[in-house]
């Protein structure tokens, strides 16, 4: 990867540096022609010229009224869409001691598209890299961070669990995260903690916490849908862990969907957000055979035991004694009515799949997640707010979410107008992050640097 000085170069074309990363702090980058989707509301902007230097767009509106330098860097969008970059808000970075293989990670999420990400199990490293990407000696996405995880094995007292928070306080991390295996002994003291130093914890819902008492003790989100199911199934306290399945995988037929207001009204008052993470749920927890997902061409990106040990997950799955197609479309069926309800009930969801896991392949898995929200019942436009909008809200970020002078220039320039076909999300021409251009040649360089098959 090279950073190519342009500066002294006077209307170059874009395509004489098509395998380079433009990236120039002082020089305008101008979008002509191009088909703007603002986000503030449901529309398209047409014929627009936007204009963007150092990281922030300076003007935006139709040809004859927009000025930029003599050295501008100017990019035909003719008949392409613009809209802003999208989040991932359930990523995964390696927890390793090793930066190196998170920068590849990292280039698998920009090069779709994705913007900003959530880093979702931590390790000290992670804050090293928020810090390079943040002062540009790495390329990646806005990246916030969770700490080392919270379960039943790293917590095994409420004194240690409130030691934990305040040693990830200190330490500067973003975010507290939750895995299973908490109680109703160590959750309250994480919680209370929590509260008391000012770092918000996000993820799992732990079978013995349950989601009311999750949401009492007001979760920043809540990721997987995690206890939602339970939460809908009469006589649920009756019940051992392990008989109820992963997400509520052996008990959705059971689930009682009158209790759906009650469960919406609960998140919203509390200002819980949702991370439906539905990709992984489609894809691992669904009817279909692993055959559906091995050959998606995506998979080319992983090492080959790593897609081995997907399709194991997912036979495994699959295999078990409690599995049958009914009850796997009945666990996809109230899923998908849950996201729905979110919507129509004024809880904001948050754009997020969880990758790399079971077959969902880092920043390719946000496309399939966007395609399952609109199966779910939300609109192309109400699915693009859950990756811009909303986590700008989230993240209390005014200058990001939409397209208008003053926002920063986080950016996807698409072929196709994804308010009438969310597929159009995987159709990129271009990603403008921060300072940083990266062409459709760039990109498709980068992702064939990263086949491992």
């Amino acid at each position: 990867m090279r950073y190519v000085l342009l500066a002294f170069l006077l209307g170059i074309s874009t395509a004489s540096f098509a395998q380079e990363l433009i990236s120039n702090r002082q020089r305008d980058i101008v979008l002509q022609g191009v088909n703007v989707i603002p986000m503030d509301r449901e529309r398209v902007l047409e014929n627009q010229t936007v204009v963007v230097r150092n990281g922030k767009i300076t003007a935006m509106g139709n040809a004859a009224s927009v000025k930029f330098g003599r050295d501008a860097l100017v990019i035909n969008a003719r008949g392409k869409y613009l809209t802003p970059g999208w989040a991932e808000m359930h990523a995964h970075v390696p927890p390793i001691d090793d930066i190196e293989p998170m920068k590849d990670v990292l280039i698998l999420y920009v090069t779709n598209g994705i913007t900003t990400i959530r880093g979702m199990l931590g390790h000290p490293r992670h804050l090293e890299l928020r810090s390079k990407i943040k002062n540009g000696e790495i390329l990646g996405p806005h990246f916030y961070a969770t700490g080392p995880s919270f379960n039943g094995q790293s917590v095994k007292t409420p004194e240690r669990g409130a030691d934990m928070v305040r040693e990830q306080k200190a330490a500067g991390y973003d975010y507290l995260k939750l895995h299973p295996g908490l109680t109703n002994q160590t959750f309250p003291a994480i919680a209370r903690t929590a509260q008391e130093v000012g770092i918000p914890f996000v993820g799992h819902v732990s079978f013995n916490v349950g989601v009311w008492r999750a949401i009492d003790a007001k979760y920043s989100s809540i990721d997987h849908l995690d206890g939602f199911v339970e939460a809908l199934t009469p006589g649920i306290d009756t019940l051992a862990e392990q008989e109820t399945g992963l997400f509520g995988s052996w008990i959705a037929d059971r689930a009682d969907e009158k209790l759906m207001p009650k469960l919406m009204d609960g998140l919203r008052r509390n200002k819980v957000r949702v991370v439906p993470t539905q990709a992984l749920a489609e894809r691992w927890l669904s009817p279909l055979p692993a055959s559906a997902f091995t050959d998606d061409p995506e998979m080319k990106y992983m090492k080959p035991q790593e897609v081995q040990s997907w399709e194991r997950a997912k036979n495994t799955y699959n295999s078990n004694p409690k599995f049958s197609k009914d009850r796997a479309g009945q666990l996809i069926r109230i899923r998908r009515k849950l996201i729905a309800e979110c919507q129509k009930n004024g809880v904001e969801l948050l754009l997020g799949s969880d990758a790399p896991q079971v077959f969902n392949v880092p920043g390719f898995s946000i496309h399939h997640e966007m395609k399952y929200m609109v199966d779910a019942g939300l609109t192309p436009y109400e699915t693009l707010r859950t990756g811009t909008v909303n986590v700008a809200s989230y993240l209390n970020k005014p200058d990001s979410g939409t397209i208008r002078i003053g926002n920063v220039s986080d950016l996807v320039l698409l072929n196709g107008n994804p308010l009438s076909d969310i597929s159009q999300t995987r159709n990129i021409e271009g990603v403008m992050m921060g300072t940083n251009w990266l062409s459709n040649a760039y990109i498709q360089s980068q992702l064939k640097k990263l086949e491992k098959q």
